[in-house]
């Protein structure tokens, strides 16, 4: 016998369990190591660890965006292909997520706690772009990848030049998701117009400002 195909509600009731282990910090492991693992951790002074604990908090909150993005891009998704290069998206997203995670606890910091609301947002983009068509939905991840690109390059030239551990971390993040984004515009999807994207970046802006605070 094939392999049962899952209902919209199969997918659903998949996709709540993804949607509380994302947002409670619980359940989620990385299929990777970390690439700060082995790493010592270097003497920061208070106001470096709080900045550096900042801006890990925004990448996190980022991974949690992108997460929800994806859950609701492949749970609309009209294509197989599609669903499953969401799908495989999402698990090498997770492995950020955890190793953002850690780093926050390693600086004595805390994830944002306006995550479920960053979450909810994203989840209903992701499932809109899925629903209006997979060309779109593609797209949204291009455009997406690149405003993620551009905060990473961003907080890496913010990291203290010691700070080696956090440095390792956004250096994979960054090259991963490049190659997420070339993926989604290699696969069909729509190289979105420059006022699109200047709109998605204050967006992400506000995210910024928010997450690396609260």
């Amino acid at each position: 016998m094939g392999q049962r195909r899952l209902s919209l509600i199969d997918r659903v009731i998949t996709e709540v369990d993804s949607v509380m282990r994302t947002i409670t910090n619980r359940g989620n492991q990385a299929g990777r190591s970390s690439p700060a693992e082995g790493h010592r951790d270097t003497e920061l002074s208070e106001r470096e660890r709080t900045h550096v604990a900042g801006l890990m908090r925004v990448n996190h909150t980022g991974e949690v965006c992108a997460q929800a993005l994806y859950q609701g891009q492949a749970l609309t998704a009209r294509l197989p292909t599609v669903r499953e290069e969401m799908q495989q998206a999402a698990e090498e997203e997770i492995d950020h997520l955890v190793w953002c995670e850690e780093r926050l606890r390693e600086l004595g910091s805390h994830t944002s706690y306006l995550n479920p609301a960053w979450y909810g947002m994203s989840f209903a983009l992701g499932a809109i772009a899925g629903a209006i068509g997979d060309e779109v939905s593609l797209g949204f991840v291009a455009a997406t990848e690149e405003r993620v690109c551009n905060h990473l390059k961003d907080h890496l030239k913010q990291l203290p030049g010691e700070d080696r551990k956090s440095q390792l971390i956004l250096q994979q993040m960054l090259e991963d998701e490049q190659r997420h984004g070339e993926n989604a515009l290699a696969a069909g999807g729509t190289d979105f117009p420059k006022p699109v994207k200047d709109a998605m970046t204050t967006v992400s802006q506000v995210m910024t400002r928010t997450s690396y605070r609260i």
